[in-house]
């Protein structure tokens, strides 16, 4: 027969009871919803403020995602869905689009907003991400995008070249190097087959038009 002191009992009920608070404080966080086409720090801005007009409370907010600490009305579902509409935001139901925007959100935030670029394999990054084996990710994202999630890396890589190259703080050199291009002639033979010009050219036309914006 085993014997529990009072000191002991204590002790135990106050171990499960702290379980129990942290618990249910892991499971506050009930519903996430998910928002396509929200892929920058302007539209995370909107659908703040759509949340705040409808006096819906949230956890945390980013590309995509929106973690709420409890559950809404459907009449606040369907008000939050209008008003993001109107902005060019949709609220997902479809598992598979949600694992979809999920993807880009990741690749997206990857690429636009991280200060470098991972040292590890992309399908590995992704895939450890979202916890999800990559094979199914990549196979979900030929089937619903129609293209495959390497020509979506790539694709991005490239407007952020764009974007680099316009900012002109860094030579063709240093955004190949910074971009993990093997070379700058990498870089330049995938931007002129994205964008059909060579990234030299794409930078005069840049300029001439700011300059003839400039002079209007």
């Amino acid at each position: 027969m085993i014997f529990v002191t009072i000191k002991q009992t204590i002790a135990i009920c106050m171990y499960c009871m702290h379980s129990s608070f942290a618990y249910n404080q892991y499971k506050q966080v009930v519903l996430k919803l998910y928002i396509k086409y929200m892929v920058s720090l302007r539209c995370r801005m909107i659908v703040k403020e759509e949340l705040k007009k409808l006096g819906i409370q949230y956890v945390a907010i980013d590309l995509g995602v929106v973690d709420l600490p409890a559950g809404i009305t459907k009449e606040q579902h369907e008000k939050l869905r209008r008003n993001l509409l109107k902005s060019g935001l949709e609220l997902m139901e479809d598992k598979k689009n949600i694992l979809i925007e999920k993807i880009k959100s990741v690749i997206i935030e990857m690429i636009h907003y991280g200060d470098e670029l991972p040292k590890m394999n992309y399908s590995d990054y992704i895939s450890e991400k979202l916890k999800y084996d990559y094979t199914y990710l990549s196979n979900t994202f030929s089937d619903v995008k129609g293209m495959t999630i390497q020509q979506y890396i790539i694709i991005n890589k490239i407007e952020r070249v764009k974007e680099l190259i316009l900012y002109d703080e860094l030579n063709l050199s240093e955004i190949s190097e910074k971009m993990h291009y093997s070379s700058v002639a990498h870089l330049s033979s995938q931007f002129k087959k994205i964008t059909g010009l060579s990234p030299s050219y794409y930078k005069r036309l840049s300029e001439k038009r700011n300059s003839n914006l400039e002079n209007m």
